[in-house]
């Protein structure tokens, strides 16, 4: 009796499972699951009668002409018919990050033991995985990438970044090798709440969404609430400077830079270039340093960790006003032995606290920030 029982039990098992397999369409996946408030590159969507997910990735580079489509598979159910794009089972067990913003967005949802790979880890700021029980594996990083290494992880996705278009000799590997992967494209959004709305694609993959709303929310609320105090408040529009030059060229953002933004939010007024979107373009070195001599305040300047390494650059630097006032702030406060910057790490997910930041240095007078988080000024 009990054989029959357990035979029964079985079949039934089997025949829910084969349910729970759909054989849908790519035009099922048209209802709205998330739809971004911010971030303008990746869309995700749902069918009515399945519990998985598409995942439409649509600017994951600057000027891209490219869409990647993920199907997020949950419950054993299959991707819809015809479909070529990469499928992802979730929720997932482990993952590959190609960028450090990727890890802090793992460690915001709770779920930073999914990492098992990344890029640069002496770069990589999150203590965990350097935690030698955590057993994270550095893969390598562009034309380095260490296959055998990545194949022995097994990851469920690999999660990439692009600069100038697809990386095809490794996403052309990563199929051959039958890895999933997925562009994220965080980095070109123009604001900075955009930029943290990506956390959504991870929790997609983590079924995380409920943590999301929670987290986001609080930025969100945050964030806007500083940057209306500014608006409200400041009585002025201190002139910003940003980066130093890099091979005697010195590159400005663009009006619509996340940067820009940023400062724009927290009372300031950038210098930027006349270039759209949210490239940023070189600017006539004698031009540069008139502006320079001419801001109220210098941020980003690069690796440089004191005055003296500064002025060790050029000589021209010490004479500029910001140089002897000492109103230069650079976004290495947390950093590594081996120069990453936690600011493009964990603050992809805290614009909130990155424009706390801003508004101390620019606006001491109205900040609620105690201590600066990712800035450091420069002595």
């Amino acid at each position: 009796m009990r054989v029959k029982f357990a035979f029964f039990a079985v079949l039934t098992a089997v025949f829910c499972a084969c349910n729970n397999v759909t054989n849908s369409s790519l035009e099922d996946f048209g209802v709205e699951k998330f739809c971004p408030e911010f971030a303008t590159g990746f869309r995700i969507t749902s069918s009515e009668s399945g519990s998985s997910s598409l995942i439409t990735i649509t600017n994951p580079w600057q000027g891209a002409d490219y869409e990647q489509q993920i199907f997020v598979a949950k419950n054993q159910e299959k991707a819809p018919k015809g479909f070529r794009g990469q499928v992802i089972n979730a929720p997932i067990n482990s993952a590959v990050c190609m960028s450090s913003g990727y890890v802090a967005m793992f460690d915001a949802l709770g779920h930073i033991d999914k990492v098992r790979g990344v890029s640069g880890l002496n770069f990589i700021s999150n203590q965990h995985l350097h935690n030698p029980q955590s057993q994270v594996a550095d893969v390598g990083y562009d034309a380095n990438i260490d296959f055998e290494r990545m194949v022995a992880l097994r990851p469920d996705v690999v999660m990439m970044y692009g600069v100038a278009g697809e990386n095809s000799l490794i996403t052309s590997k990563l199929r051959e090798l039958g890895i999933p992967y997925m562009y994220i494209g965080d980095y070109v959004e123009q604001s900075p709440l955009g930029k943290a709305e990506w956390i959504y694609v991870v929790a997609e993959l983590t079924g995380t969404q409920e943590r999301a709303d929670s987290l986001f929310g609080a930025v969100k609320h945050r964030y806007q609430t500083l940057a209306a105090t500014v608006a409200q408040k400041a009585t002025s529009h201190p002139k910003v400077m940003l980066n130093t030059p890099y091979r005697d060229v010195w590159f400005l953002p663009s009006a619509d830079n996340y940067m820009v933004r940023l400062i724009t939010d927290a009372g300031g007024e950038a210098y930027a270039s006349v270039a759209e979107g949210n490239s940023s373009q070189p600017i006539d070195a004698e031009k540069a340093y008139l502006l320079a001599s001419q801001a109220d305040v210098w941020l980003n300047v690069g690796g440089c960790t004191s005055l003296a390494e500064l002025k060790a650059q050029n000589p021209r630097f010490a004479k500029m006003p910001i140089v002897q006032k000492r109103k230069v702030y650079n976004n290495n406060l947390k950093r590594t032995q081996s120069g990453g910057s936690d600011f493009w790490e964990s603050g992809i997910v805290r614009p909130d606290l990155i424009l706390g930041d801003l508004i101390k240095i620019l606006h001491p007078e109205i900040a609620e920030a105690e201590e600066l988080v990712y800035y450091e000024q420069l002595k």
